[in-house]
């Protein structure tokens, strides 16, 4: 966290910048440079189509424990040349929100075509794929992928972020050799390095014993 210290009558004064996180929070990008960002919920390529309530900027933040041990893992893929990029980390209470709001709107299905093609939008809850909590909230809950880290192009994962249906699932076998190879690959070094994963999105892994079990709802600055 950055801080500004100003003097005024020969006093100085400390400011916190309006980025401050709470205690046991960290960005992530500042503890692992080399990691790769595209949160997408701050832009408008999303399920939703524009960007979500309380996505302020393109900052990834976990907590400590999460970021710690995703960095064991950024450490063990730079000896191969690759990295991670990640599509989202912790998700204010209001995101999760604002999906539920959309998702009870089923005139609205714009994205339809890309991000859930397979699925009707009046199921979504029902399969799973929205929910009015989520683990993210927690901090805890990481949703990315493995990139070449010189030429920064994502490994094929057989199915696109975000992308609801079987398709995304861990065991989906109508994809290729390389594509179930890379999805193992990103599934075993998470597990490794203490994540869980989540069966119906190949991208999704949550910090195993999270140190915290309440969603938060700060913005994310």
């Amino acid at each position: 966290m950055l801080k500004i210290i100003i003097l005024i009558g020969g006093v100085s004064f400390m400011f916190a910048q309006a980025n401050e996180i709470p205690k046991g929070f960290a960005y992530v990008e500042e503890n692992i440079p080399s990691v790769e960002l595209d949160i997408k919920y701050f832009s408008a390529h999303n399920f939703i189509g524009k960007p979500i309530d309380g996505y302020f900027s393109g900052h990834a933040i976990l907590t400590t424990e999460a970021t710690k041990a995703l960095k064991k893992v950024q450490l063990e893929l730079e000896t191969f040349g690759l990295g991670l990029k990640i599509f989202d980390a912790y998700r204010p209470q209001k995101a999760v929100d604002h999906f539920v709001r959309w998702g009870k709107d089923l005139s609205d299905r714009k994205m339809k075509f890309e991000f859930y093609p397979s699925v009707e939008k009046k199921n979504l809850f029902k399969e799973g794929y929205i929910a009015k909590h989520s683990g993210h909230s927690r901090g805890s809950t990481v949703d990315l992928t493995i990139i070449d880290l010189e030429s920064k192009i994502e490994l094929d994962m057989g199915s696109s972020f975000d992308l609801f249906g079987r398709s995304s699932w861990i065991s989906y076998k109508g994809i290729g050799v390389v594509q179930r190879v890379n999805r193992m690959l990103l599934h075993n070094i998470m597990l490794k390095h203490n994540f869980k994963s989540y069966p119906q999105e190949w991208w999704h892994f949550t910090l195993k014993n999270e140190p915290y079990k309440k969603y938060f709802d700060f913005d994310i600055k």
